[in-house]
């Protein structure tokens, strides 16, 4: 099976990519570093000649709420169209848990720009839903940031390694569309204030972490449940206990406060 990536030289999409050439598929990575661009359409039309499936893991660095809602829609766009073109079977895309909460707000109203165009367009699809990743814990902790203290709300999230988002994402491009939502989530809930106490001393950062229930996530106020995968949500295998990138160089782990979590068997498309 021929599947295209797109972002697929970022975080998740090289895992992506390298774990679909494992299975046996022709992965192929689609950025602007191998000559595509979804925002200019530069590339697209050869990228995806002969694709039986694109996944969409591109990403927008910057949080403007304006200029990121543009990216996602102007790429999704023209995605799905050169998708249509090409005759593309199956189109997969990354999004958040929590988009469809606070649709209006941030970034989250970018993933729901995204979403609604993806199930409106002729190409079956799968919606992946993800938490977020461990890698971009300390990324989290930057943008809540100031005067040397980091402000984090006492809501409720349950992140997950990209290793289990690749994984799972794998799985399911190589299966039917589901023309429907799946989530994905780590197999252990914290409060999002009490992790970051404990985590950033792992990492050698001693800022004061403050807890603000007016502090935003993505440019969105929280509720103390937005961020939580619902009950069918396929559960990870690695815990951020376990997880290499918890401490620094030199560093020790530092404990951090679980919370139980119901754990589902992951479906045999979404092993690996």
């Amino acid at each position: 099976m021929r599947i295209v990536v797109v972002g697929g030289t970022g975080l998740i999409g090289s895992k992506l990519v390298a774990g679909l050439g494992a299975r046996g598929h022709e992965a192929v990575a689609a950025s602007r570093r191998t000559g595509v661009d979804t925002l200019t359409g530069e590339g697209l039309a050869e990228a995806l000649a002969g694709a039986d499936v694109v996944v969409d893991v591109a990403d927008r660095p910057a949080r403007e709420d304006g200029a990121v809602t543009e990216f996602f829609e102007t790429s999704t766009r023209n995605l799905l169209a050169a998708e249509a073109a090409a005759g593309v079977g199956h189109h997969v895309a990354l999004s958040l848990v929590g988009t469809g909460r606070l649709p209006g707000r941030g970034h989250f109203r970018a993933k729901a720009a995204q979403e609604k165009l993806v199930e409106a367009a002729s190409v079956p699809y799968s919606i992946v839903r993800a938490t977020q990743f461990f890698e971009f814990a300390r990324a989290i902790a930057d943008a809540g940031a100031a005067d040397c203290k980091v402000r984090m709300a006492p809501v409720y999230f349950q992140p997950v390694a990209a290793d289990d988002v690749a994984g799972i994402l794998g799985g399911i491009a190589a299966g039917p569309p589901l023309n429907g939502r799946a989530e994905v989530a780590g197999p252990e809930r914290f409060r999002m204030d009490a992790f970051f106490r404990h985590a950033m001393p792992a990492w050698n950062d001693h800022r004061e972490v403050l807890t603000d229930p007016r502090a935003p996530y993505l440019g969105a106020e929280l509720d103390e449940g937005t961020l939580l995968p619902g009950a069918d949500a396929l559960l990870g295998t690695v815990r951020y206990g376990d997880w290499p990138g918890r401490i620094a160089v030199g560093g020790r782990p530092a404990p951090i406060r679980l919370g139980s979590v119901r754990r589902r068997r992951l479906p045999s498309y979404a092993r690996h």
